[in-house]
């Protein structure tokens, strides 16, 4: 078994460049959750030029809506959403320097386009697993759009949240070469 490529956020081009579709990597450091409730208002206030309530250069966003946390935890279950429910907004949000997104599924060609251009990543995260995705929280604070309660946008601190490279910054894609390489 080769050795685990942690990779610390947020991500740098080189970072990025130096991923493949097919990889299995862990992510650690600081990354967001949200989803398309909250996708649709990032874009309508970068519309409207409002400020975004976190900076979105070289972060990651993971597709999810949590489970509330049950006591002593940061968080409840935590699995992705599907990627392609962010895709009318995700080329703006990619465009602002967003580099990450983790979700599961496929992803419209604007989206694959939008990694090519600005240098971005698509990760899919283990479906099925919430429970223990969450084990890779150490702590979960909402920072934006209260109201929207599961959907709302959190800054997760994570510790090597297991996730495999779907769409690489060249636009390769796993999902269309039928496997992925990477030992479990």
């Amino acid at each position: 078994m080769s050795e685990r490529r942690v990779l610390k956020a947020p991500f740098t081009d080189d970072v990025v460049r130096s991923l493949k579709a097919g990889d299995m990597v862990y992510i650690s450091g600081t990354i967001y959750t949200a989803r398309d409730a909250a996708h649709k208002r990032l874009v309508e206030m970068l519309a409207d030029g409002q400020p975004m309530p976190f900076d979105f250069d070289g972060q990651a966003v993971y597709y999810a809506g949590p489970c509330p946390a049950k006591p002593g935890k940061p968080i409840g279950s935590v699995g992705p959403t599907t990627g392609g429910r962010m895709d009318a907004y995700s080329p703006t949000l990619i465009a602002e320097g967003l580099k990450v997104m983790i979700g599961k599924g496929s992803r419209s060609k604007e989206v694959v386009d939008a990694l090519k251009q600005y240098t971005g990543v698509y990760f899919a995260a283990i479906g099925g697993a919430a429970a223990l995705m969450a084990k890779c929280v150490k702590s979960a604070e909402v920072i934006a759009f209260d109201d929207l309660g599961t959907e709302s946008i959190r800054r997760l601190e994570v510790e090597e949240l297991p996730v495999i490279v779907v769409l690489d910054y060249q636009g390769n894609n796993a999902y269309e070469r039928g496997r992925c390489e990477f030992e479990v």
